[in-house]
């Protein structure tokens, strides 16, 4: 028997996500209406209000008939991680859509684009809801930093694709290599969200933040060589805007792809910098770190008097306990106290 929970519609929460499945559905309605293109911008447009009218309705319906809490995942991690992922992707649409295919006399496509912005401004006050006023679990892999970097990843991989044309790089085998390497990324990038979503990383043989940090360090060093071989080979020959370019100029795509380039290198580095801090840098050898620096920040004076106040067997484990607790990082002053 399938219970309901009227609560789950009637919190702040609730309302907003209600409101975004309306707005969404307003939106490709509107843009559906206005005209349709074959620009894949807009195809890019329409997916992502559809994208987000779905996910939001099933999140409504999955939490009002509690059927949430049956799911073989971190639910609250998921709806926080989508909350997440839709203000950012209805904030490019936003810009993308007007940008494109309004004009002056477009009052459809002008109204898509205002409601899009507020639906925008919706999802990220779920955000603010429920990020900075948790409910009080642990936070999963999604809502935490390396979870947004990889979401992120995948987000830009695809803008990418959305700015490739294949008549860009057929029968040029460097812009190729730079497709597979936008391609490889972003399946990987998939497959480590999937997997740490259904929580089974702890059934893999081998240790699964290593091998996060290893696939980091190789996807960071090829988008080093699209970031270089991409430009160098799509503008070798066209260094500058054609005069007679409209709006879906095949250049601009391909500045669209090299900046995207450019920050995705930017995120893997920064997401490879991270996890090694994470994974290398809080192992037990920082204890003996962390110890012998206290020893350099702490008076002489106070550790003698510590040390005289634990006198007996455990006196240096209690005295590098107390170094911890007062001058060692966060994580080792957690672990200390357990």
């Amino acid at each position: 028997m399938v219970n309901v929970d009227v609560r789950s519609l009637t919190q702040p929460v609730g309302i907003m996500r209600i409101m975004a499945a309306i707005l969404t559905c307003m939106c490709f309605s509107l843009a559906g209406a206005a005209g349709v293109s074959s620009s894949s911008y807009w195809a890019w447009c329409m997916f992502t209000w559809c994208f987000c009218f779905f996910f939001t309705f099933l999140i409504v319906i999955l939490e009002f008939t509690t059927v949430n809490s049956k799911v073989p995942f971190a639910w609250d991690d998921f709806t926080t991680a989508f909350a997440m992922l839709a203000s950012l992707m209805c904030l490019i649409v936003s810009i993308i859509y007007p940008t494109f295919f309004t004009c002056k006399s477009c009052h459809r496509a002008i109204g898509a684009s205002v409601v899009s912005w507020v639906c925008f401004a919706t999802y990220a006050g779920e955000v603010v809801l429920t990020r900075f006023y948790p409910r009080g679990e642990t936070s999963g892999f999604l809502s935490t930093l390396p979870g947004i970097m990889k979401m992120l990843e995948t987000f830009i991989a695809c803008l990418i694709f959305v700015s490739l044309d294949r008549s860009q790089y057929t029968g040029n085998s460097g812009l190729q290599w730079c497709v597979a390497v936008y391609s490889l990324c972003f399946i990987f990038s998939i497959i480590i969200i999937l997997l740490t979503l259904a929580q089974l990383t702890s059934y893999l043989p081998i240790s699964f933040d290593k091998v996060v940090i290893v696939y980091n360090i190789l996807a960071a060093v090829m988008y080093t060589t699209a970031m270089v071989i991409w430009p160098l080979y799509s503008f070798s020959n066209n260094k500058q805007r054609p005069p007679n370019c409209g709006h879906f100029c095949p250049w601009d795509k391909l500045v669209v792809v090299t900046f995207m380039t450019i920050f995705n290198f930017i995120v893997y580095t920064l997401d490879t910098m991270y996890s090694i801090r994470l994974v290398i840098i809080t192992t037990p050898t920082c204890y003996f770190i962390s110890c012998t620096f206290s020893l350099y920040l702490v008076p002489k004076a106070t550790i003698k008097k510590k040390r005289e106040e634990n006198r007996g067997e455990a006196k240096i484990t209690a005295v590098l306990a107390w170094l911890i607790m007062e001058t060692g990082p966060r994580r080792l002053r957690e672990d200390a106290t357990k």
